[in-house]
């Protein structure tokens, strides 16, 4: 086993464990790397100046928000595509309009979705968000029947390549994104024409003033 001595050696450690690393790796996994223990802020030094270290390149160390990973910069991704065989799946409108409500007023029931929508939601929508990783039920509303409420997860805000619900965007915001960060492709432009005439309807505000304060979710008829 190697002898670890400086900074720049417990870096390349940390270097190769988020480059191989097939999902984001939060702070508390990071830790059993070594056999030293670090207080927060020495964390936090050397995962900013390893991130600093690949600031040329066409990878970038992020944290997001179920942890730390290598992702290909927006501005290379296009090219990166090109050796995918598969397309990234597309979604109908009434599943883009599902999230926009989810993600907008969450958490939420199948009810109240469907008084926004104004028709019915097939389970297949739910069914399919949750399949994706995209939602959950994190708790039952105190009704008759106790239906369940849902709201987004940590996988979604790690798609959007986000730390948490504070750094979404208004939805005017959320095109721009959508269209440089092709990657992040599990939301994409249809999601923005709906959201944008959805939830403006729902909150009855500009949305050039809707900011997301909960969680978000992802739609299908």
């Amino acid at each position: 086993m190697l002898d670890l001595y400086k900074p720049e050696d417990y870096k390349r450690v940390l270097e190769t464990a988020l480059l191989v690393a097939v999902e984001p790796l939060p702070l508390s996994e990071l830790k059993k790397l070594f056999d030293e223990t670090f207080d927060d802020e020495t964390w936090q030094i050397l995962l900013d100046d390893l991130r600093r270290d690949w600031s040329e390149r066409g990878i970038e160390l992020v944290r997001l928000a179920s942890g730390w990973r290598f992702q290909t910069r927006p501005e290379y991704q296009v090219y990166v595509d090109r050796l995918k065989n598969e397309k990234a799946p597309k979604y109908s409108r009434a599943v883009m309009e599902t999230l926009s409500i989810i993600a907008y007023r969450q958490p939420v029931t199948r009810g109240d979705i469907e008084d926004v929508r104004g028709v019915a939601v097939s389970p297949n929508i739910l069914k399919t968000l949750e399949s994706r990783g995209w939602i959950d039920v994190v708790g039952h509303r105190d009704a008759p029947g106790r239906p369940a409420l849902y709201a987004t997860t940590k996988i979604f805000l790690d798609d959007l390549g986000l730390r948490s619900l504070t750094e979404l965007p208004p939805l005017g915001e959320i095109e721009r994104v959508m269209n440089t960060e092709p990657d992040q492709a599990t939301l994409n432009a249809e999601f923005i024409a709906s959201s944008s005439e959805t939830v403006s309807e729902v909150m009855g505000q500009d949305t050039a003033e809707l900011v997301i304060r909960s969680a978000s979710v992802l739609p299908t008829e």
